[in-house]
């Protein structure tokens, strides 16, 4: 069965389609199980400092988007407003420790990327993978460092999907979006 990871904001809602979806001609066959499928997280503890921590997501219902279209697995997040933008990363960029300006996701479309916490936990992503940033309440650790370390993996530019949330961002709440 083809493996497919779709990100996309449908009035403010994050649905993800992941492995395990498929097409259901016959409205009396089974379903297969729910799918689960991962995101990394970014999240402040109430010391002030950044994790990235693996997070599931797994709680999807089997039903269509829009009828006719055949059923996919759903799990809905957030609803709400949320501003959409479409960023590229130079050749080499390297963004210094710094917070995100919002809560916010981040989907890789092109390249590879990482994310490196104040807690020395860094993870590479490309395309597909996802990642909450919600650093927003880190503060500097004793060499001046907030928030998370970004930057390019492979050569080239990296092409990324950012999803910014209206919501206030939390603490102590790692992979709050389940």
């Amino acid at each position: 069965m083809m493996q497919r990871i779709c990100a996309g904001l449908v009035l403010g809602a994050l649905c993800l389609s992941a492995h395990g979806a498929r097409a259901q001609d016959d409205a009396h066959s089974q379903p297969e199980n729910p799918p689960i499928t991962y995101y990394w997280h970014n999240w402040a503890d109430h010391n002030g400092v950044s994790h990235m921590t693996k997070c599931p997501l797994h709680h999807y219902t089997l039903k269509s988007m829009n009828k006719p279209a055949a059923p996919q697995w759903s799990d809905v997040l957030a609803e709400g407003q949320a501003r959409i933008i479409s960023t590229v990363q130079p050749d080499h960029w390297n963004g210094a420790w710094h917070t995100d300006p919002k809560v916010q996701w981040i989907i890789p479309l092109k390249g590879t990327w990482f994310v490196q916490a104040m807690d020395g936990t860094r993870v590479e992503m490309g395309p597909g993978e996802i990642s909450l940033g919600e650093d927003q309440k880190t503060v500097p650790n004793a060499l001046g460092q907030k928030g998370h370390l970004g930057g390019n993996v492979t050569p080239g530019s990296v092409t990324l999907m950012v999803i910014q949330l209206t919501e206030a961002p939390t603490v102590d709440q790692p992979c709050r979006f389940k």
